[in-house]
C-alpha cells in the first residue's frame, strides 16, 4: 500500500529554548533553588523551629488558647465575608472595565491596583478619615468588627478583578452571539457560557484574597484596633511579640501559614480544573447547546449524518422520486 508524501504525518517541528548567556540548565536551576531557600525555605524553617523550641504541647496550649481561637474565628468569619463580596463586587468591576465605555474608564482601571503600591498603614489612616469618628458621610465604624471587613475589602478588591479581566478579554464573543442568535436570554449566556470561562479565574482570585486577608496586619490595625473583640491573629501575632512570647507568636504564624498553603492547593487544583475544562470545550464534538423557550435544544453544531433523508436544517426539501425532476425545475424549464 502507498503512501503519498502529502498525507502523511508531518513532525511539528521542535521547539528551541532560549537560556540566557553563559547560564546552562544545571546552574539556572541551582541558582533558583539557591535563592528560594534563602528567601523562602530557611524563614520558614526557622519560624517552624522557634514555634517547637518549648515542645509540641507548648505549641498546642498557644494555638488553642482562648486568645489565639477568638483571632482565628474571626479573621476566617471575616474573610469569608470579604471574599464573598469581593468575588461579586470584583467581577462586576472587571466587566464594566472590560466591556463598557465611559468617562474616567482609565482612572479607575488605575485606581484598582492603588491597594498594591499604598502602604497598608496609609490605607487604615484613609479609612478613618472616610469612615472614622469624623467622618464626612457620617458613618463612624471605626474600632469594630465592620471596620476589619472594609478595611480587609479594600485591600483585597484587586486580586479578584485582575483575575478577571484577562479572562473577559480573551473570551470569544462570538459564542455569546450566537447563543443569543438561537433564542437565549442574557442570563442564560451568561450561566451557561460565559461563567464557566470565568470561573477558575474567579476562583484563583478569591483564593488569592483569601490567603492575602488572613494575615492582613497594617490596613486594620489603626481602623480595627486591637481591642479584645476586634483582635485579628496578625494583630494578636504582635501582641505576643510585645509581650515577649515569641514562641506562642510563632505558632500562631504557623497556622496561618498552613491557611495559606491550603489557598495555594486550592487554587492549583482550580488551574488545572481550568486547563481539563478548556481541553474538554476543545475536544467536544457536540457544540454548545442553549435550551430554548420551547424546550427543545439548540446546538452549535449539529450531526449531518443525523438528519432525515432530504431533509436540511430541520426542513423537508421536496426532490421528489429518483431519476424525476422537482417541481420548481419543471416550472422554470418551461418559462424559458
Amino acid at each position: 500500500m502507498e503512501v503519498h508524501a502529502a498525507n502523511s504525518p508531518v513532525a511539528p517541528p521542535r521547539a528551541r529554548h532560549f537560556r540566557l548567556p553563559g547560564v546552562g540548565a544545571g546552574l539556572g536551576r541551582g541558582v533558583v533553588v539557591l535563592w528560594l531557600s534563602i528567601i523562602v525555605l530557611l524563614p520558614l524553617a526557622a519560624l517552624l523551629d522557634k514555634s517547637l523550641s518549648e515542645g509540641l504541647g507548648h505549641f498546642w496550649d498557644q494555638v488553642s488558647s482562648p486568645g489565639a481561637k477568638a483571632s482565628l474565628e474571626l479573621i476566617l468569619v471575616c474573610s469569608l465575608i470579604v471574599v464573598a463580596i469581593n468575588a461579586v463586587f470584583g467581577t462586576i468591576v472587571a466587566w464594566l472595565l472590560v466591556r463598557d465605555n465611559f468617562p474616567g474608564k482609565s482612572i479607575l482601571n488605575a485606581i484598582i491596583d492603588l491597594p498594591f503600591a499604598l502602604p497598608t498603614i496609609v490605607a487604615s489612616l484613609i479609612l478613618i478619615q472616610l469612615w472614622g469618628k469624623n467622618s464626612p458621610v457620617g458613618i463612624d465604624i471605626a474600632l469594630t468588627r465592620a471596620a476589619i471587613v472594609v478595611a480587609l475589602c479594600f485591600v483585597t478588591l484587586p486580586f479578584v478583578v485582575r483575575a478577571v479581566q484577562p479572562l473577559l478579554i480573551e473570551m470569544d464573543r462570538d459564542m455569546e452571539e450566537a447563543a443569543a442568535s438561537l433564542g437565549a436570554g442574557g442570563l442564560t449566556v451568561f450561566r451557561r457560557i460565559i461563567f464557566p470561562n470565568l470561573l477558575p479565574g474567579l476562583a484563583a482570585g478569591v483564593a488569592l484574597a483569601f490567603a492575602r486577608a488572613l494575615g492582613e496586619y497594617g490596613s486594620v490595625l489603626l481602623f480595627a484596633g486591637g481591642k479584645k473583640d476586634t483582635t485579628v491573629a496578625s494583630i494578636l501575632i504582635g501582641q505576643q511579640i510585645e509581650q515577649g512570647n515569641e514562641s506562642g507568636a510563632a505558632a500562631i504564624s504557623i497556622v496561618l501559614l498552613l491557611l495559606a498553603l491550603v489557598c495555594l492547593l486550592i487554587i492549583t487544583l482550580i488551574q488545572r480544573y481550568g486547563s481539563r475544562h478548556e481541553r474538554a470545550q476543545g475536544a467536544g464534538a457536540g457544540g454548545f447547546t442553549i435550551p430554548m423557550s420551547g424546550g427543545g435544544i439548540a446546538g452549535a453544531a449539529e450531526d449531518p449524518s443525523a438528519r432525515p433523508p432530504g431533509s436540511f436544517g430541520g426542513e423537508d426539501l421536496d426532490t421528489g422520486a429518483p431519476g424525476t425532476t422537482p417541481p420548481h425545475r419543471e416550472e422554470d424549464d418551461q418559462r424559458e
